[in-house]
């Protein structure tokens, strides 16, 4: 037996508005290395507060933390990247952390299409 989940206008908006931040983040991370997504990380966090008691909400605290765990993690690269272990060490890291959060950006897209809210 299929369940349905009835979205009220309210929920539709907030769920379209989750959905075109992941894509803007995605677009962000494929063309700026993810500078670009600072943008996109202030709408989450203005947008975040009205979509309180709903799946929505968890899809936008799963992009902020995205984004910031980006973040440490493409400084942590830095940091060896202008030290005298350089670029060797600096590179994987900066291809895990793209990969890891693309696969986030995937993920929170699916389990937005599904209804579903983000793990904690």
């Amino acid at each position: 037996m299929a369940s349905e989940i009835v979205l009220d206008n309210r929920l539709e908006s907030a769920k379209n508005t989750a959905w075109w931040l992941y894509l803007l983040h995605g677009v962000a991370f494929v063309f700026s290395m993810g500078t670009l997504s600072l943008l996109v990380l202030i709408i989450n966090y203005v947008q975040r507060p009205s979509t309180e008691g709903t799946f929505v909400y968890s899809h936008h605290s799963w992009q902020i933390r995205t984004f910031w765990w980006y973040l440490v993690w493409f400084v942590f690269g830095i940091m060896f990247a202008v030290t005298f272990i350089g670029l060797v060490v600096a590179v994987p890291i900066w291809v895990v952390a793209w990969l890891w959060s693309a696969y986030r950006l995937i993920r929170g897209i699916k389990d937005l299409n599904d209804n579903r809210p983000m793990p904690e």
